[in-house]
């Protein structure tokens, strides 16, 4: 979205907007889901799981770092990935937040 269009949005839907494009590619997901079932890796750990080379998982994790999905600290040489927290509980919140409107609402 362009600088001009996204000025028009509150911060708020343009970080949950910016979360969702960065989940919107299944490969994404799929680092997302190897991430929850382990307690932090490096992208080697990820390039073994997935059928992608690994400047291909390092594009992915450069855009879901970029979205506040993940974060990296650097051990040594490598650096050591996991999920933020923070941006799951806003998730969670914007989820929550529709299904309690849905619940009072009738279409």
């Amino acid at each position: 979205m362009g600088a001009s269009k996204s000025a028009s949005f509150s911060q708020k839907q343009n970080e949950i907007a910016s979360v969702f494009k960065a989940l919107s590619h299944p490969a994404r997901i799929a680092i997302v889901e190897y991430l929850l079932s382990v307690d932090s890796c490096i992208c080697s750990d990820i390039v073994n799981e997935l059928p992608l080379a690994q400047p291909t998982i390092s594009q992915h994790l450069k855009e879901l770092k970029n979205a506040k999905i993940i974060k990296g600290n650097i051990e040594g040489t490598a650096i050591c990935y996991c999920i933020d927290s923070d941006t799951m509980v806003k998730i969670e919140a914007y989820f929550s937040l529709i299904s309690h409107t849905l619940q009072n609402k009738c279409c």
